[in-house]
């Protein structure tokens, strides 16, 4: 008893620091909740701020109701149970709608102003729940520690919020992870929060002052309110624990969710290798790691040999069958220091770490057996291969750019070699590169300045020894370099996309020259696969046929049979349109591709050009002049006439004769000469002189840029 008659408080000290526990543990708890709530949004967004403001709720009431039990004034207590609930009521209330506030993005200011309704709704719990607490005694209030709590409150609330709206310290994916920031954060939030409902506890307790009417330490029950203290506690932990498992749940989830998504953007669908993205970004960590500790880093570009001819003969489903039994292959033999990825249609790669190049060597020789080893597939067996090309950091390159760049350069060497299936990189592959591209760049100029021309090799009937027509073929004579071979320059043509342009060419070119000839004989034109594959093919053939005036039964158009198994029914509405025209279509280079018989029953061919390997090896191979029989055979049960490519010698021309071919075309009939000579020799008339001029080369740039 003090000299004013009020009482000497005590305190329970394990409840008091149970109710601390309640307060820090709360706090914590929704500082990380409403972190989630401000970093979602939508439906989500609104069951963070649920869990936020019941567990908030919780925390406050709960310290409030705990530290009140364990407050021992010595004189008979009870709680008035309608206000008691009523300030459970206001908690929840508060803590909902300041939260909503806080998270409602109405001004800059909504996060404080959210958070000063927090500690408003602190304030009017705590001296609802004093209005509840009944005592034998009388009591007053010290006003002014009673409005520097709420002050308190408010202020503390308002700082809590705002502070955990603040965003730099979220990571990447909108959640806290375990950044230092984002725990640092959390750490403050829940200070913060914990500061503003501790200071209005423990300041409003010090203005609530009792003048007792009747002393007596022993009246009431302490073990039932201890219990009851220690009960509300519990429940308090366990929705606080209920929250934070939701927060963890939430966590977990989304890691999972974000590491799935992180998988299926580096990994490739089919295989299940890592996929381009998932190559550079572990070439990028392992050069860093190269660079920090020494050693060397092989880079191993890898391309399938026939993957084409699989996909053309069987199909692209037996193709994916092949990739994936492939790459089952190489996760078998990778080891940790290994990897192997896929980048593109039939194309792979692999980075090998090595200090002695023995263990690269076994590296390339585990790659090479997996690539070369049979595949089967349902009844049929294909060895696919691959050419290999291999580029070494740091001794070929110090940036990833290059060395992609260099291993590829290695494995188009490899791939041009018959002879090996693993190059590797050396300078004098970039001078070559070089000259590649510089003479692309040649090309394109060439056909801008009228340097291309058209040679013309004559085809005759064994039958009657007249002239049946000419074969178009073209040529380049480079300014500094001479004559290109058309070996050389063709493929250079349809890689840089040039070939368009320059088929246009040769085809305007062609039938220009042949309606002026006498005797009308026809004039056959090469197709690449990349102008066949055009879509307006068969419209560029009418347009040229109209503005020359050639016959289109004078007309003929030679392409492969690889040509057509890149899209066969595409290729059969092709030719079709083609055939509607009037023009002929002669399979060219038949024997060397896959000579398939249901070619020349689905595909409308006027002729079957039989390739001059045969001829050439006619003489000395019982092979190959039962392949010529045979092909002669075909073509007479067909009913289509079989043209012999390469004839040399007069052996070879009689042997054809003999076996009853229709045509035959070589050096020893005629060898490919421009238009001029023909007609200086006098195989040739032309009609009138407006055929004296080339084509002009800009019309052929203008349809390819059409």
């Amino acid at each position: 008893m003090n000299v004013l008659g009020c009482i000497v408080y005590k305190h329970n000290p394990w409840l008091v620091l149970v109710a601390v526990l309640i307060c820090g543990t709360g706090s914590w708890v929704t500082a990380r909740l409403v972190r989630r709530a401000f970093a979602t949004r939508g439906m989500q967004r609104a069951g963070w701020q649920f869990l936020a403001a019941t567990t908030a709720a919780v925390a406050i009431w709960c310290t409030h109701f705990v530290a009140m039990l364990g407050f021992e004034p010595g004189v008979p207590v009870s709680f008035d149970p309608v206000l008691t609930i009523v300030s459970l009521l206001i908690a929840l209330g508060g803590s909902f709608l300041g939260i909503f506030v806080a998270c409602s993005g109405m001004t800059r200011a909504a996060p404080a102003i959210g958070g000063a309704l927090v500690g408003l709704s602190i304030s009017l719990m705590h001296y609802t729940g004093m209005t509840a607490y009944r005592v034998e005694g009388i009591v007053t209030w010290n006003r002014p520690y009673l409005v520097v709590s709420i002050v308190f409150s408010v202020v503390f609330g308002a700082l809590a919020f705002d502070r955990a709206s603040r965003r730099p310290a979220l990571n990447s994916e909108g959640g806290e992870g375990n950044a230092p920031s984002a725990r640092a954060q959390v750490a403050a939030v829940a200070a913060l929060l914990a500061t503003a409902i501790a200071t209005l506890h423990f300041i409003g307790m010090s203005a609530f002052q009792i003048e007792p009417l009747a002393i007596d330490p022993h009246v009431a029950n302490s073990a039932a309110l201890e219990a009851l203290a220690l009960a509300v506690a519990g429940m308090a932990f366990i929705i606080a624990g209920a929250g934070l498992v939701s927060y963890l749940l939430d966590d977990s989830v989304r890691a999972e969710s974000v590491e799935h998504l992180r998988t299926m953007a580096l990994s490739d669908m089919l295989t299940g290798l890592p996929n381009r993205a998932g190559f550079n970004e572990r070439l990028d960590a392992e050069i860093t790691r190269t660079a920090a500790h020494g050693g060397k880093l092989a880079l191993v570009g890898i391309d399938l040999n026939r993957f084409k001819d699989i996909n053309d003969l069987r199909g692209h489903h037996a193709g994916d069958e092949v990739l994936r039994i492939l790459a089952l292959r190489f996760k078998s033999l990778v080891r940790d220091d290994e990897f192997v990825a896929r980048v593109g249609g039939d194309e792979f790669v692999a980075l090998r770490r090595f200090q002695r190049r023995e263990a690269l060597d076994d590296f390339l020789h585990r790659l090479e057996a997996a690539l070369f080893r049979p595949i089967r597939y349902d009844d049929w067996e294909v060895i696919s291969g691959a050419s290999m090309g291999v580029a070494i950091y740091p001794d070929d390159a110090t940036t990833q750019t290059v060395l992609i760049n260099n291993a590829d350069l290695a494995m188009y060497r490899a791939k041009a070699d018959l002879t090996r299936s693993v190059c590797f990189y050396e300078p004098k592959m970039d001078e070559m590169a070089r000259a590649r591209r510089s003479l692309a760049a040649d090309l394109r100029d060439a056909l801008a300045r009228g340097q291309l021309s058209v040679h013309y090799q004559v085809q005759t009937s064994i039958a009657s020894g007249e002239i049946c027509g000419y074969e178009a073929l073209l040529r380049w004579e480079h300014p500094r370099q001479g004559f290109i071979s058309p070996g050389v320059f063709i493929p250079l043509a349809e890689e840089n996309g040039l070939i368009l342009s320059i088929g246009a060419w040769v085809l305007r070119e062609a039938c220009s020259r042949a309606v002026t000839w006498q005797p009308p004989c026809k004039v056959a034109v090469n197709l690449s696969p990349v102008q066949f594959a055009h879509d307006d093919l068969p419209s560029l053939v009418a347009e040229v046929l109209a503005e020359t005036g050639l016959p289109p039964s004078r007309l003929e158009l030679e392409l492969t049979e690889s040509t057509i198994f890149a899209d066969r029914e595409r290729s059969l509405e092709t030719l079709q349109r083609i055939k509607e025209l009037g023009v002929n279509l002669a399979l060219d280079d038949f024997g060397t591709g896959y000579s398939s018989l249901d070619t020349l029953r689905s595909f409308p061919f006027d002729k079957i050009k039989l390739d001059q390997s045969f001829v050439s090896e006619a003489e000395s191979s019982r092979q190959a002049t039962a392949i010529i029989r045979a092909v002669l055979a075909l073509g007479k049960s067909l009913g289509i006439p079989v043209l012999a490519e390469g004839i040399e010698t007069q052996d070879q021309l009689d042997l054809l004769a003999g076996e009853g071919c229709d045509e035959v075309q070589g050096f020893l009939l005629g060898r490919p000469v421009p238009l001029a000579q023909l007609v200086a020799s006098g195989k040739l008339s032309l009609l009138g002189a407006a055929a004296t001029e080339p084509a002009p080369p800009v019309a052929a740039v203008e349809v390819a840029a059409g």
